[in-house]
């Protein structure tokens, strides 16, 4: 029977790299506080330069918990076959956007929120600190 062993190196990855996976990406996480606890929402979203974009409703807790406050971002790509992938984190003051020149620019490029009535906010993340990691297959050995 002949199985294979593969060795894997976690890497790095620079901040255009970042910057380069987050624009290819459609669905990220906003982490941010909810009563003094953590909290973690699923959100399509548009990188507008170093900014990641997302839209979410009124009264909805993302709204009011992402208004000038600290918060994450986060978007990976996971193979689980080859048990390789990439984790991007992003990590800025969350503000709404208000300016109707920015609004009207964003409205054509924004993905359509997959809950429906998702659109009465525009919040932007200013990537403050950027990071990531990438876990790659550096050789294969077979044993037989």
């Amino acid at each position: 029977m002949s199985t294979s062993a593969r060795d894997t190196e976690l890497v790095e990855i620079g901040p255009d790299d970042c910057l380069r996976l987050l624009a290819g990406g459609a669905v990220g996480r906003v982490v941010f506080t909810d009563f003094a606890l953590p909290a973690a929402h699923p959100v399509n979203y548009l990188l507008d330069g170093a900014e990641v974009v997302f839209r979410t409703g009124a009264g909805s807790k993302l709204a009011a918990a992402t208004r000038n406050a600290v918060v994450a971002f986060q978007v990976d790509e996971i193979d689980r076959r080859t048990r390789t992938g990439w984790s991007v984190l992003g990590i800025g003051v969350a503000y709404e956007v208000t300016d109707p020149v920015r609004l009207v620019g964003l409205a054509d490029r924004m993905p359509i929120p997959w809950a429906p009535g998702r659109i009465a906010h525009t919040i932007a993340i200013p990537l403050q600190q950027l990071r990531g990691r990438r876990l790659t297959v550096t050789s294969a050995v077979s044993t037989t």
